[in-house]
């Protein structure tokens, strides 16, 4: 461990630097190929047919549920308001590079507000079922031109439990359509290939309604507001978070450099944006909003989570704007982190700064230029045009509809 007094002499110093840094040289863009994508401007490039669907599968499910338009995983609903009036949306499906189909899967949750995934595979079944039948484009690819945003914990393995997920895997229906999805890690069976990877939702005018002068200093080193344990799903420890929030509240509860705690008070979004590093540990899946939240109030995001794809990594600089810490290595956490030389600091927080930066991972409404949305499109956009081998010969068929757990076969 770092000697007291040390720390005490770096912690002062970051506090004075990282206020003035912030107050007079605000921004840094981008340098490089990444700056260029992140600014991208993705109309005219595409094409996108929205289908239109019984709203059993989409507007209904709201109507019971309003939560849904809050919870993380909202960006199913706001993407296809965007999609309704975007300039790249055609009413002619002949001339569509890419099919949409507006399903909300997460949209059934339990009276606490998680989403529950059960239903979800059966209600993509009957969607393409629907879709393959009243329209000739799916038939033509067997949905290789078609993308789905599927926000659960694993994607379109439609479980919360890693364990269980991996075992049912991708729906089969799903396995030539693009995903684009909150979960993203490497060499994992609920990512394939070519899916596209975006932040979970998080409340653009909340957010904006806790923003604190631009000059306060962060006067907080480390901070993080969350579970450690999950005692109701995980009760003999271990399994949740493959230990990494326990080894965090285990090593550092008592450290004063640590601002930790289940607690989540009126002020964490006021907190974030006095704090230096914000803890952006792996749950049940990879990803959470904290990530959003850190990149928005400028708070340099301290990764814990081994393999994670993250959000839109062509065009966000990942490793230039937040620290990499390997699960197994979480005890060493406060040496890892008072041992980043203050000048790597000051330029993560300039490249945070950048407006654009922030925008990209943002679903606001209405809808910006460079936002979520619009890297959903970019990333839709570089995939074109489509490679020959995806459109099947008249009759082909590639997909098994029977395959899969035999509750998924059921009607919906």
């Amino acid at each position: 461990m770092t000697n007291r007094s040390s720390l005490s002499t770096l912690l002062l110093f970051l506090f004075f630097t990282s206020s003035s840094s912030q107050h007079n040289l605000q921004t840094e863009r981008i340098s490089g190929s990444a700056g260029d994508v992140l600014e991208d401007n993705p109309v005219g490039k595409l094409k996108v047919y929205v289908y239109e669907l019984p709203s059993k599968y989409n507007k209904k499910l709201l109507q019971k549920d309003p939560r849904c338009l809050t919870h993380m995983f909202a960006a199913e609903i706001f993407m296809h308001r965007f999609l309704l009036s975007s300039p790249v949306r055609t009413l002619n499906p002949d001339e569509a590079d890419w099919f949409y189909a507006p399903i909300y899967p997460t949209c059934d949750l339990t009276p606490t507000g998680l989403p529950l995934p059960f239903k979800s595979p059966r209600m993509m079944r009957s969607a393409i079922q629907l879709i393959s039948s009243n329209w000739p484009y799916w038939n033509k690819t067997e949905g290789a031109d078609h993308f789905f945003v599927v926000p659960h914990d694993f994607g379109a393995c439609f479980h919360y439990q890693e364990e269980k997920a991996i075992e049912r895997g991708i729906l089969p229906l799903l396995q030539r359509a693009t995903l684009v999805q909150t979960f993203g890690q490497r060499n994992h069976v609920c990512l394939e290939p070519g899916s596209i990877t975006i932040p979970p939702f998080a409340p653009p005018q909340k957010m904006q309604a806790h923003l604190i002068p631009p000059d306060v200093p962060r006067s907080i080193f480390v901070y993080f507001r969350g579970l450690f344990y999950d005692v109701n799903n995980d009760p003999e420890g271990g399994y949740y978070a493959r230990g990494a929030r326990a080894a965090v509240w285990e090593n550092f509860k008592n450290n004063p450099l640590f601002d930790i705690s289940t607690d989540h008070p009126t002020t964490y979004y006021e907190d974030m944006q006095r704090s230096i590093f914000c803890l952006c540990p792996l749950g049940w899946a990879p990803w959470s909003p904290r990530l959003v939240e850190a990149v928005v109030f400028g708070c340099i995001p301290v990764i814990i989570a081994d393999d994670i794809v993250l959000p839109f990594a062509d065009a966000i600089p990942w490793e230039e704007i937040g620290v990499f810490v390997a699960e197994k290595d979480v005890p060493e956490l406060d040496t890892i982190l008072t041992s980043i030389p203050t000048e790597v600091i000051l330029r993560k927080q300039r490249l945070l700064a950048n407006p654009s930066m922030k925008q990209a991972m943002l679903f606001p409404q209405p809808a910006q230029p460079g936002d979520a949305f619009h890297q959903i499109l970019n990333g839709l956009a570089r995939k074109l045009p489509h490679d020959g081998s995806v459109y099947l010969r008249e009759g082909e068929k590639v997909l098994n509809w029977t395959a899969g757990p035999v509750g998924d076969l059921k009607p919906w």
